[in-house]
């Protein structure tokens, strides 16, 4: 069964893919070029929401679990246009984040944008959102460059669970028939999502999946299976690629439900 990382591996991990989106960074043909999966967006455009991001959730941490909002960080020099000097200034964003990470304990509060979901508001689960943003947007450069590359394994299967806890899970009413979706990977790793009257809940499955069966789910509840590599599901969470990499089995239409739901709304 899947177990969460721990801090100092998930700095590992926010530190291991800041280097390797400085790399795609300094290799790039074209700082001007368009982002295919943020088209909105060159991959300098990127650069500066990678930069600017770091820097700021580093003050969000050091500000303390007091705290009540994103913090603006203070004394952040521009965004250089000079390659050198731009791939300088993304090593000082992720520094920013880690020397605060780097100082505070998992457990201690920490403002976070997340209010009604499994995942708790903690430095640990700031550090571990932190790496799969880096991760998804190192992707996006890798792309942009025509090198894409999976996710690393210890990054996807904790990126599957902490993506399904921190923006699946919620008490918001599942406003469609009980339903159960599980996700299972080829690395060694499942989760169920129970979709009810109470929400959206969020557990961990035997790593065989073996629970997965429609005999482990109540009567007459509709049921989806979804198996993958885990890189392949956390992209697809993020419309990185689409839903048909995932091979189905079961009732469809549930997927289709939870990716139109918007809770609250």
């Amino acid at each position: 069964m899947h177990t969460p990382l721990e801090l100092p591996d998930l700095l590992r991990l926010i530190d291991e893919r800041s280097v390797a989106f400085r790399a795609a960074i300094a290799a790039a043909p074209d700082l001007d070029a368009q982002v295919p999966t943020c088209p909105d967006w060159t991959l300098r455009d990127l650069a500066r929401h990678i930069g600017m991001g770091r820097f700021t959730w580093g003050a969000t941490v050091a500000s303390g679990p007091e705290a009540t909002a994103k913090a603006t960080p203070e004394g952040v020099p521009e965004m250089p246009q000079d390659r050198d000097e731009l791939v300088a200034w993304l090593e000082a964003a992720a520094q920013a984040l880690l020397d605060a990470l780097s100082e505070v304990d998992a457990e201690r509060r920490c403002w976070v944008p997340w209010t009604d979901s499994q995942s708790p508001a903690t430095c640990g689960a700031v550090a571990r959102h932190q790496v799969q943003e880096i991760a998804i947007h190192t992707h996006d450069a890798h792309l942009t460059a025509g090198v894409p590359e999976p996710l690393p394994e210890d990054v996807a299967v904790d990126g599957v669970e902490e993506f399904l806890v921190t923006c699946v899970a919620t008490t918001f009413a599942w406003p469609h028939e009980p339903a159960v979706l599980d996700y299972v990977v080829d690395e060694g790793a499942a989760w169920r999502i129970r979709l009810n009257a109470d929400g959206a809940q969020v557990t961990r499955l035997p790593d065989d999946g073996s629970s997965t069966s429609d005999d482990a789910v109540p009567a007459g509840t509709r049921h989806l299976v979804g198996r993958s590599t885990a890189s392949d599901l956390v992209f697809s969470f993020y419309a990185r690629v689409p839903l048909d990499r995932l091979r189905l089995e079961g009732d469809t239409l549930v997927l289709d439900q939870l990716v139109d739901w918007d809770p609250g709304a």
